[in-house]
């Protein structure tokens, strides 16, 4: 029997409050209904399997420099699990796992936890699983929690293990953006694993966080320890993936919660016809996030940037785009309209990466100061597009770098630089008689809103999968491989679970002198079936009002378990 909800004043929490994993808002309706909402397991995960190894892998770049930074996993073969006649793999030694957030949160975290505490309970009982707290810094400092199944309850039912919860967030056990890379850390790390004496660890984390998983298992296995690593898919983004790896966990569920707001913007401009909503997107490094949601709604423009880059267009080239769209529109009677932007766009164009380059040498060496002395180290060309740009994304472009070296591009607001450009091209345009409209530009950002919703019915069951997939791995003695989970157009019972080598997901970038290994980004490909999709439709979205307004997630119904466009287009489940 579950143990029940006690209600403390304002905050629920589960058995004695000294037990209670949780504290949090009293449930709504929905989040005590998704606890109690069942999910079904691929039937290769319900029935008796082995795992069955494929050939030898490269990897994803620079073969030669990965097998030298990983000598110990290069080239191991992935590893399927297949349906067996025989039983699945049978032991009576008990595990000790531990399991770790890494990196930005996405709707489905908690979901890949109870996946493997599941997987724990009905393959290897009495096995142990820990939580690291705060991400990575909880391995470096050993602070985790054994994670029993009165902790994990708030986030589940208990009642049936496949009753799994539905709840979005990390606050499980908390997520954190520290790397494990200097030998002193990778010592705390292995002094970590030892004294919990650890069979295995589940890294879930993005790319970044997946390359650390697959150092940690190199460095593990190199000195003999018995901790092994697995990773797992994770990032809003989309751009984690490969043909053996199909999505990240999360990018499901930030689309449709983005499409939902734009969706109810584009309602508000055709009620008020006189806006036009500039919305900027999350999508750092890839665009694939605005590309599905100009897929579920069918904006007037949508900048991808990819094509950007691939064209060479600088920022005039993109202004005069979206002005020549709005000359067409007013012209047919429409003074608004919605257009969506990545928040990496500013990346993309060619003459702002030079502009960003010498910015960053400047700033690596020199204090900007006022009167602006510092400018006479800009090319010509890279000055003259500084002092085009308005002030505001002037300062924003010489704000302090992250961690990594990387202009913030959360920070700049390039959705209001677009609409103060447009604005000045449009003034150029009334003048010379072009122009007779009105022009109204409203700013969005759609960012962190998405990253934490309830999961919809795809993210929760497929990292439901994803967990329970990364038991298998680890119990069968794998190592540096990423759980994976595959034939996701089809209907959940016929889904694949494997394990890919995370090695051939890699690259290497030259960074202070030396190769660094990293997990190559997945971008929007200009000839795959998304954007081939999008590419040839945009025209009559752009002049014909087409808006899709697909309103809140659903979790019963018609559309509650619709997988998003991209997949779906990639997979060729439908025509593109």
């Amino acid at each position: 029997m579950a143990p029940s909800l006690v209600v403390n004043g304002d905050f629920a929490t589960v058995g004695p409050a000294s037990t209670a994993g949780r504290l949090a808002s009293v449930y709504s309706e929905v989040q005590s209904s998704r606890i109690d909402q069942p999910l079904p397991l691929p039937s290769v995960l319900k029935n008796p399997f082995k795992i069955v190894d494929g050939p030898p892998s490269s990897a994803a770049g620079n073969p030669d420099e990965i097998a030298k930074l990983f000598p110990n996993l290069f080239g191991q073969p992935s590893a399927m699990l297949v349906p067996s006649a025989e039983g699945s793999i049978q032991s009576d030694q008990k595990l000790k796992i531990g399991v770790v957030l890494s990196g930005g949160q996405a709707p489905g975290g908690h979901n890949v936890i109870c996946g493997i505490f599941d997987y724990l309970q009905d393959y290897v009982k009495g096995s142990t699983l820990y939580g690291f707290k705060g991400g990575p810094a909880g391995i470096m400092r050993c602070k985790y929690v054994e994670l029993t199944a009165e902790y994990i309850h708030p986030y589940r039912n208990q009642l049936i293990h496949l009753f799994i919860a539905n709840q979005g967030g990390f606050d499980m056990i908390c997520s954190g953006r520290d790397k494990i890379e200097t030998p002193e850390q990778f010592k705390q790390a292995e002094e970590t694993v030892l004294k919990l004496d650890l069979d295995g660890l589940l890294v879930i984390g993005g790319d970044d966080s997946n390359t650390n998983a697959c150092l940690l298992a190199e460095n593990f296995r190199g000195k003999n320890m018995k901790t092994r690593v697995i990773g797992c898919p994770k990032t809003i983004d989309g751009d984690l993936k490969s043909k053996e790896v199909p999505t990240s966990f999360g990018f499901d569920t930030a689309c449709k919660i983005y499409a939902e707001m734009i969706g109810n913007v584009m309602i508000d401009a055709r009620s008020t016809g006189k806006y036009y909503h500039f919305v900027r997107l999350m999508g750092r490094a890839a665009s694939h996030i605005t590309l599905e949601c100009a897929l579920q709604t069918h904006p007037n423009i949508s900048i991808i940037g990819e094509e950007v880059a691939a064209k060479k267009q600088t920022l005039k080239n993109i202004t005069d785009y979206i002005v020549n769209v709005i000359l067409k529109r007013a012209e047919l009677g429409y003074n608004y309209g919605v257009i969506l932007i990545p928040e990496g766009l500013i990346d993309f164009i060619p003459e702002v990466q030079y502009l960003i380059a010498e910015l960053n040498e400047i700033l690596a060496h020199d204090i900007i100061d006022e009167n602006g002395l510092w400018k006479k180290k800009l090319t010509d060309q890279s000055l003259k597009l500084f002092e085009f740009l308005p002030r505001a994304i002037q300062e924003q472009l010489l704000l302090e770098r992250d961690p990594h070296g990387n202009v913030q591009v959360a920070k700049i607001e390039t959705e209001k630089m677009l609409i103060q450009m447009v604005e000045t091209e449009l003034k150029k345009k009334q003048q010379e008689g072009l122009y007779k409209g009105p022009f109204m530009g409203q700013s969005h950002f759609f960012g962190y809103e998405g990253r934490c919703g309830l999961p919809t019915n795809f993210d929760a069951t497929y990292c439901y999968a994803l967990g329970y997939a990364a038991g298998a791995l680890l119990q069968s003695g794998k190592t540096g491989l990423i759980s994976s989970v595959g034939n996701l157009a089809a209907p959940v019972e016929q889904w694949t679970a494997s394990g890919t080598a995370l090695t051939s997901l890699m690259d290497v970038e030259r960074r202070h002198g030396k190769f660094k290994p990293v997990i190559k980004k997945a971008m929007v490909e200009l000839e795959g079936a998304p954007f081939k999709k999008f590419a040839s439709m945009r025209d009559e979205w752009a002049f014909k009002n087409r808006y899709i307004s697909p309103g809140p997630i659903q979790f019963v119904g018609p559309t509650s378990n619709a997988v998003n466009h991209t997949l779906l287009l990639e997979l060729g489940a439908v025509q593109s």
